[in-house]
């Protein structure tokens, strides 16, 4: 069976390089996307002159602009960056129908069937990223790999501007140097377990039998156990479809305690329900969810299966919520998860026809 070809696409700095591209004032300055710092906002991306002074997304506003008084903040203008997003997705297209959009400017391709550029996934990347250039004047950084885990390790491998390729041959000596904070799905929380056992990188963890990992993470031991040796078979999934809908507020001042929060739920609710009523009919709303954001950014959501979608269990949910912190409140979110009935004939198709 023939190795994979799978490139991972992403754009530098999109919606900063967006806005340097289009007002040239701004080139070699620090810019950043993102809500005002009057209004509480946070930086939604930068670019790398602004993160050489420690900038990053995510970011409160009012403390980038403390790190970086020459920060210019500029306001999001999605329908310019979906825009873009939309040229470098027909792009993709040319060489692939499998493609995996992670976000606006970030995707998957498997290429291993493509004939273009003689079937190379590298001069594949480099011809994308050269038209990308040509036709929107965008930097994307690019990685190629056997895999989407690898892949997506090695667009970020040298960044900016980047190409970098993992061959099958490279694959062994790669990963053993690699640290565990780089496997998908290692966070804090399993990144600080693994340092307790003694593991700070994939050889030491290649050390740790299967069942010794399961015992000690579960069903992720045996996700580890592979990515530990480069092993990652999930498909490229060309059809994205959505798993929930919510909408979310973050507050001009923090909302102190739960009666306030409970108080902001109906208009919430509002919103919700139109963002609702735009979905197709292959989605049936099944799990209400609630996210709350306090005021030292720690954050928890919380969701109920069966519960009808109405007021009465959003407050139940919120109430629970906010227990779990009791204290100021900087942002909450409405959800509902849903059920793709798409799917679902789908996979009753695969059980009952021949």
């Amino acid at each position: 069976m023939s190795s994979r070809k799978i490139i991972h696409i992403d754009a530098d700095c999109f919606y900063a390089a967006i806005e340097v591209r289009d007002d040239p004032r701004l080139h070699g300055r620090a810019v950043a996307v993102g809500g005002s710092a009057e209004r509480r906002g946070v930086i939604a991306t930068c670019n790398y002159e602004a993160r050489s002074w420690g900038v990053h997304s995510a970011m409160p506003t009012a403390r980038a602009l403390k790190l970086c008084p020459d920060l210019v903040v500029l306001k999001p203008r999605m329908d310019v960056y979906r825009e873009a997003s939309r040229h470098i997705h027909n792009i993709l297209h040319d060489y692939t129908d499998c493609i995996e959009p992670l976000s606006l400017d970030e995707a998957f391709l498997d290429v291993s069937d493509c004939t273009l550029c003689s079937g190379s996934g590298t001069l594949i990347a480099k011809e994308i990223r050269s038209r990308v250039w040509q036709e929107l004047r965008l930097v994307v950084s690019a990685g190629v790999a056997p895999n989407k885990f690898l892949a997506k390790i090695a667009s970020d491998w040298r960044k900016p501007d980047g190409l970098f390729v993992i061959t099958p041959d490279d694959v062994d000596d790669f990963v053993l140097g690699l640290p565990v904070t780089k496997l998908h799905g290692v966070g804090k929380v399993t990144a600080a377990k693994l340092a307790r056992m003694g593991i700070h990188d994939c050889a030491q963890l290649r050390e740790h039998s299967l069942l010794s990992l399961t015992q000690a993470f579960g069903a992720f031991g045996e996700r580890l156990w592979s990515l530990a040796r480069g092993i990652d078979d999930r498909p490229v999934q060309s059809d994205s479809r959505r798993q929930s809908i919510s909408v979310e507020r973050t507050f001009d001042r923090d909302l102190p305690d739960l009666a306030t929060c409970l108080a902001e739920l109906p208009t919430l609710l509002e919103a919700l329900t139109r963002r609702q009523a735009r979905l197709d009919a292959d989605y049936r709303p099944d799990k209400p969810f609630v996210k709350v954001k306090f005021h030292d950014f720690t954050q928890t959501t919380i969701e109920q299966a069966g519960a009808p979608i109405e007021l009465n269990s959003y407050q139940l949910l919120l109430s629970a919520a906010f227990m779990r912190g009791n204290k100021p409140v900087r942002l909450l979110g409405v959800g509902v998860r849903l059920h793709d009935l798409q799917q679902q004939d789908a996979v009753q198709l695969d059980l009952f026809d021949p």
